[in-house]
């Protein structure tokens, strides 16, 4: 490997990184379109960014997030204040690479995201667009959440 291969290896390492803290710590909210809750007993329209009052049990979808290569939007199960499910609504699809890429990252997302129980994870390598789209309507999802 060329010195030019492993410092290019390096910076783009470093930009995983930075992009999955920001991630962390600013949730993307460009975007606002109505979505809706249910919970077991019913089903209560709102607008995605309003935060629910305290943390119901239900299921939340994100808002639809748009990239390049297609639009990504999740559903979120709570239950007892836990997040006990990520459920991919759509992937990435606008070719079959994008495809291919969104089926081998939204396992490895959703298992991130039940074990952190948040959106503050670590990027998946070679999905930085599907990564950033998911965990943002994973956090519209929280937020109406409450959590």
């Amino acid at each position: 490997m060329s010195a030019r291969g492993a410092i290019g290896g390096v910076l783009a390492s470093l930009a995983i990184l930075v992009t999955a803290w920001q991630l962390g710590s600013a949730a993307d909210t460009s975007v606002t379109t109505p979505t809706s809750t249910s919970g077991g007993t019913g089903s209560t329209d709102t607008t995605a960014g309003t935060a629910a009052a305290g943390t119901a049990d239900g299921t939340y979808t994100g808002d639809v997030v748009s990239t390049r290569f297609g639009n990504v939007q999740v559903a979120v199960t709570i239950a007892g204040g836990t997040i006990t499910d990520v459920t991919a609504l759509q992937l990435t699809d606008h070719d079959g690479r994008s495809v291919q890429i969104s089926n081998r990252a939204a396992p490895i997302l959703r298992q991130e995201v039940l074990d952190s129980q948040s959106a503050a994870v670590a990027n998946v390598s070679g999905a930085t667009y599907t990564t950033r789209a998911y965990l943002s309507s994973v956090q519209s999802a929280l937020d109406q959440a409450g959590l």
